[in-house]
């Protein structure tokens, strides 16, 4: 099974500081038919204006990526952690019994970054900071593997408490990619940049896409850059 998300449709909000597309239910968009997809609760595509930000505010039980698409983000927590991404890079934090955060766009330029909440396999975990600076050319016509479960198979650099995988790629014009979901799987792909084509449907900028039980070909009209994430089917 496949679904086309078209970023058109998608819930939005404009704070004059923050620009949000929300791939499912958040904040001020409700949608009683799109609160999660399997044990993924939040996406959302951010664009955030230099010299503004995320003041220090708490989480709990939540498993949460930030994959930045361009300029700086800078997070900072009350764990001590501090650091500043750019594109590509990610950054992971298990909230787990609570953890206060804050996330800036200290740049000179807007930053766009993908911020993914996870729902964890059960609460209670110690809270605790992760971030890593992947090599770009590792997802260059190929799947780079940046997030698995903890303890799972095939661990990738970044680990969480859930059953997930996360991947990413940019797709050279006029390739093409395969990516198997299997039998009790299912996978939610963005189209964070391009457009390309899967199982013959068209993809552009911001697209999102829900995938079940069903391998995909994925052929890249111009550049494309992507996330996938893969999870057990739900229930």
């Amino acid at each position: 099974m496949l679904k086309k998300i078209d970023s058109n449709k998608m819930g939005s909000s404009n704070l004059g500081w923050l620009r949000s597309k929300f791939h499912f239910s958040f904040a001020e968009y409700y949608n009683p038919d799109n609160i999660q997809f399997g044990v993924l609760r939040v996406i959302n595509d951010d664009l955030v204006n230099p010299q503004t930000g995320f003041g220090t505010h708490p989480h709990q039980n939540m498993e949460i990526i930030s994959y930045v698409v361009n300029g700086e983000l800078t997070h900072g927590d009350s764990m001590g952690n501090k650091n500043t991404m750019t594109r590509g890079q990610v950054q992971y934090m298990s909230a787990g019994t609570g953890v206060l955060h804050s996330e800036y766009n200290l740049g000179e330029e807007t930053l766009r970054f993908l911020q993914i909440w996870i729902l964890p396999d059960q609460s209670g975990y110690t809270p605790n900071y992760g971030d890593y600076s992947f090599n770009w050319e590792d997802r260059r016509n190929k799947w780079l593997h940046m997030v698995s479960r903890v303890d799972g198979d095939g661990n990738a650099p970044i680990q969480i408490h859930q059953d997930a995988n996360l991947y990413s790629l940019e797709l050279e014009p006029g390739k093409e990619i395969s990516f198997s979901v299997k039998e009790g799987r299912q996978a939610y792909l963005v189209q964070i940049e391009g457009t390309s084509v899967i199982n013959g449907i068209e993809l552009n900028d911001r697209d999102g896409m829900e995938i079940v039980e069903e391998d995909i070909t994925i052929q890249s009209e111009n550049t494309s850059h992507i996330l996938l994430i893969e999870m057990k089917k739900a229930e």
